[in-house]
């Protein structure tokens, strides 16, 4: 199955898209992430991809009110990622009804941390694999490790991970089109399905990912394109859908 993730990316309590994970080059959508989450819903998504970017910056949650506020008043299943770097913050996000957490840079900087996370809830964790010139970028994409994304994907399964994200940073909000290849080779190194985010920008693309489920592209997280009415989310399950029918 391809599922598709609309995203909501949240600044100072807002919806935003930043450019190539640019903090100075953020277009602001909306003043409400809830009812932009209502109407992904009512279009037809049943998951969506949340990132506190206040809190990918902090370490530690910001915008953690409004995520839970969003799980509560829409039916549909929340994804998040941004600051998550504690147990307890896992615990605080999965008892407010987030289906999933994304844990991304301390899979680098606290390894124990995230095996530990893997062991106690498998199922309700996904690993971002925020990637620049072939390494891992980390703390909210401000820095850059010596990590490959398949070095460290291969030692998380190892640890009991599941899922996993792969963002290019350099298409993220370019509406440059996705690095379906290298998510595609990524998959087949690693043998585990990946979830492709960044510069998704077309019904083609989304298409041609869905057509490769098989090959270990499992999704799409989908944001600028959503927001700029390049794409709309009931367009986008009609194609796909009509691939798996």
């Amino acid at each position: 199955m391809f599922t598709i993730y609309p995203a909501i990316d949240l600044l100072d309590g807002k919806c935003v898209r930043l450019l190539q994970g640019d903090y100075d080059k953020s277009t602001v959508y909306g003043d409400s992430p809830v009812e932009m989450a209502r109407t992904f819903f009512e279009q037809g998504a049943e998951w969506l991809h949340v990132v506190d970017l206040d809190g990918a910056k902090a370490g530690c949650p910001v915008n953690s009110e409004i995520i839970g506020r969003i799980a509560a008043e829409v039916p549909i299943h929340v994804e998040v990622g941004g600051g998550i770097r504690s147990m307890k913050t896992i615990e605080e996000y999965l008892n407010r009804g987030i289906k999933r957490v994304i844990l991304g840079s301390s899979a680098i900087s606290n390894p124990d941390f995230v095996r530990l996370a893997l062991s106690r809830y498998p199922d309700s964790i996904a690993i971002g694999l925020d990637v620049k010139n072939g390494k891992v970028a980390v703390q909210g994409w401000l820095e850059v490790s010596d990590t490959r994304p398949a070095e460290l994907a291969k030692q998380l399964i190892r640890a009991g991970a599941r899922r996993f994200i792969y963002t290019d940073i350099s298409r993220d909000g370019a509406l440059k089109g996705a690095n379906i290849g290298e998510a595609e080779r990524l998959a087949e190194e690693i043998g585990t399905p990946v979830v492709v985010s960044g510069g998704v920008s077309t019904i083609d693309e989304i298409v041609l990912m869905a057509k490769k489920a098989s090959k270990g592209l499992s999704g799409a997280i989908i944001g600028k394109a959503l927001y700029t009415d390049q794409l709309n989310v009931r367009d986008i399950l009609k194609a796909v859908s009509l691939i798996a029918g």
